[in-house]
């Protein structure tokens, strides 16, 4: 090759490179399909169902992929420590918030919450509890998606018997209505506990696995004027406070007295059995777990099942434990697919689209949607969820709850269930191992205060 040849194909090269590099990027594809990965339940049904209205409306599948309730904690804890990618959006138990957030898993939701106004669509204890780490800080890692609590249903037939209604005001002196406060539950419980008949006040939640017993009693504790700590984290003389030793020896003797053979270890599948069948007068649950009672094929007792909110503890205070979960974004997704997630949950928080995740079955967190008589009126429970909304509190957030919850689970199960020593030990030992955990994790900086 002569030389002015060889000069003329180098040159030609370097003009296809400066080319090459002068094209302009090749434009990022839409995101089509997006994941989100919930537990395994009625309202993730209800959720894959409404998405068929978003791949409508936006051109993107959603696949809303469910885990069973036992392994669903393990399976995002896996995915976190991959970094992983399997899901691009999480419905998350609000206990999640402080760990996802300070280990970096959970993409910060607070301008984008606050801009597009679905900061101030729901209801301000569902946005700071499933939405906000810390507490009280103004940062949200998630939008509430499936508000829950604990509530009440109860036997309409027996409560509004006449002869029933005759019976307990001549032994009571008062009338046989819906509890206003946990001491006429009291009165209520003993009245209709008859083991001849097969028949008992209530059914309260005792299980000893995940957080089933530390959620009941909260409902007294919070109600009482107890709670888990201090706004700087203390729990020396908070846990342990007359308020919650007295709510502590409450939620056992109403289940000793009142509660039937066989309900030493129980959660929410077995509350609703011992109501289908006929065993108990009132029944403590999550109000996510009450369609099953308003529904006749599940319910024998559907049409004369009555439902309502906590009541009042002595100085009329009124709370309710929280259930329920926040949506939040993986934090380890490419650019693109965060700006989808947001699209995905902005869409979802659109008032018309909460109405009809309310009319599906969801529970909404949105202040309007709950305040509407479409919602209060779609289902008998309805008008008892939304009260309790506006007086829910939860257990800890932080990154080590799950230590915390472990040491309340033994202990107050050890006390209610077992009979072990009594409500003021119980209570004593709780705050002493939580403020040992909580001092190690460097959540509590004051010195510890002297008993």
């Amino acid at each position: 090759m002569s030389k002015k040849l060889h000069l003329l194909v180098v040159f030609a090269l370097l003009i296809g490179l400066v080319g090459a590099f002068a094209q302009p990027a090749t434009a990022q594809q839409p995101v089509k399909e997006l994941t989100i990965l919930w537990a395994e339940w009625d309202p993730a049904v209800y959720l894959a169902e409404l998405m068929k209205d978003y791949e409508k409306e936006a051109g993107v599948k959603v696949t809303v992929k469910q885990e069973p309730w036992g392994s669903f904690l393990d399976v995002v804890s896996k995915e976190w420590a991959a970094k992983g990618t399997a899901f691009d959006l999480v419905v998350g138990d609000s206990q999640w918030l402080g760990q996802a957030a300070t280990q970096g898993h959970y993409v910060e939701l607070t301008d984008f919450l606050k801009e597009t106004g679905l900061a101030d669509s729901v209801t301000a204890a569902t946005l700071t509890y499933y939405a906000e780490y810390p507490t009280g800080s103004g940062r949200y890692w998630a939008f509430p998606t499936e508000g829950d609590a604990n509530g009440w249903a109860y036997r309409k037939d027996l409560f509004e018997d006449p002869d029933e209604k005759a019976a307990f005001k001549e032994k009571y002196g008062y009338e046989l209505d819906v509890p206003k406060t946990w001491a006429q539950l009291m009165d209520i419980a003993k009245f209709f506990t008859r083991p001849e008949e097969n028949l008992y006040g209530v059914a309260i939640y005792t299980q000893k696995d995940y957080d089933a017993i530390t959620m009941g009693v909260q409902n007294v504790m919070f109600s009482y004027g107890a709670d888990w700590k201090d706004a700087n984290n203390n729990v020396l003389g908070v846990v342990n406070s007359p308020e919650a030793i007295a709510a502590v020896e409450f939620y056992r003797e109403l289940w000793t007295c009142c509660a039937p053979p066989g309900s030493s270890n129980i959660f929410f599948p077995e509350v609703n059995n011992y109501f289908i069948s006929g065993q108990i007068a009132m029944g403590m649950n999550y109000f996510a777990f009450f369609p099953a009672l308003a529904n006749p094929a599940t319910n024998p007792y559907a049409d004369v099942t009555g439902y309502f909110a906590m009541p009042a503890g002595p100085t009329g205070l009124r709370f309710a434990a929280l259930g329920g979960q926040g949506m939040s974004i993986n934090a380890y997704l490419p650019p693109e697919r965060i700006e989808a997630a947001k699209e995905l949950i902005k869409w979802f928080g659109r008032e018309d689209v909460q109405m009809k995740w309310a009319l599906l079955g969801g529970y909404t967190c949105n202040k309007k949607v709950l305040a509407s008589p479409e919602f209060l009126e779609v289902a008998p429970y309805n008008a008892a969820f939304a009260e309790t909304m506006e007086m829910v509190k939860d257990f800890w957030n932080v990154p080590v709850y799950a230590d915390l919850l472990e040491v309340a689970q033994r202990e107050l199960h050890a006390y209610i269930v077992g009979g072990e020593g009594d409500a003021k030990t119980c209570m004593d030992k709780i705050a002493q191992e939580h403020d040992k955990i909580l001092r190690a994790a460097g959540l509590i900086k004051e010195p510890a205060k002297s008993e």
